[in-house]
């Protein structure tokens, strides 16, 4: 390990964030450091190696060959210091830190953690809202809550349960809506950001998206989803979002069809370091909460 002399481990670490978050910006937040800081910190690791890791466009820094290369290796070597530095702190082994998306916390998880504040009275939860996507054992969390279909590198990933859809509107629009074939006489309340479209929901029922008429458009499934409690329109809603608006008689789903766009929920967790008793306590009550919206 002597080669490690040679190098500056805050210059690898500039490396490794920049590489795996593809943005200085990013870097520089998580590091808690100036942009200048950063790119000083890579510069210098450049110089300490004698070869460029990344090379310079007008739109940013991306990984040249080299830094392909070493970037997983850095990522693993950094996952495992902090892993060693967690374990020599000695934590309050009942403090739990998980990220989550801020639709996913504020429309569910925030309704469902009295539950878990009163099964679970000596766990210390701290949530991060954030819609970065955050590695535990990289940063200060010890899990987080993804949505996509997986896998993803240098992270261990459980299933929790599949993203399923469905309309959702105020209850006055849905007496309009006797059938799905319906749905072409009522605003359609749109999210330019949808990771799935109508189509996933329209065509197990015979149906095409150019049916669907017009309706507002907002960058943001949270405000979409306001919008049709507001009675703007229908929108397409997936379960974690709609539960307690739909309990609290906000919103109705006027058909009971739910259909998976293919994504599905996943715990992420370290996949060097063991779960933590506070840990695995969450993930099975998360499992449980989860299961009762099937």
């Amino acid at each position: 390990m002597k080669n490690l002399n040679r190098i500056h481990l805050g210059g690898l670490r500039a490396v490794e964030a920049v590489g795996r978050l593809g943005s200085l910006k990013q870097a520089a937040n998580e590091l808690g450091v100036t942009l200048g800081a950063v790119s000083q910190q890579i510069r210098k690791a450049e110089d300490q190696l004698g070869r460029s890791l990344f090379d310079r466009h007008s739109k940013g820094l991306v990984l040249s060959e080299t830094g392909r290369e070493i970037q997983p290796l850095l990522s693993r070597g950094l996952a495992e210091l902090s892993n060693a530095v967690r374990l020599a702190e000695k934590t309050e082994e009942n403090t739990l830190t998980i990220s989550v998306a801020p639709v996913f916390a504020g429309k569910w998880l925030v309704w469902e953690l009295p539950d878990f504040n009163a099964k679970f009275p000596k766990i210390r939860l701290r949530v991060e809202a954030s819609l970065n996507l955050v590695t535990p054992g990289l940063q200060d969390v010890d899990a987080c809550i993804r949505v996509g279909r997986g896998p993803w590198p240098d992270v261990k990933a459980e299933k929790l349960i599949d993203h399923r859809i469905f309309p959702v509107c105020s209850p006055s629009l849905a007496e309009k809506l006797k059938t799905p074939a319906d749905l072409a006489k009522v605003p359609i309340i749109r999210d330019e950001n949808a990771m799935f479209s109508w189509r996933e929901w329209l065509a197990p029922n015979g149906l095409e998206e150019v049916i669907l008429p017009d309706g507002p458009t907002y960058s943001d499934g949270s405000l979409c989803f306001d919008a049709a409690i507001a009675g703007q329109g229908v929108f397409l809603a997936w379960e974690t979002l709609a539960s307690y608006a739909l309990k609290a008689g906000q919103v109705v789903a006027p058909f009971k069809d739910r259909y998976s766009t293919g994504f599905a929920y996943w715990l992420i967790t370290s996949p060097s370091a063991p779960l933590s008793s506070p840990a695995k306590e969450f993930e099975s009550w998360l499992r449980e909460r989860l299961n009762g919206l099937a």
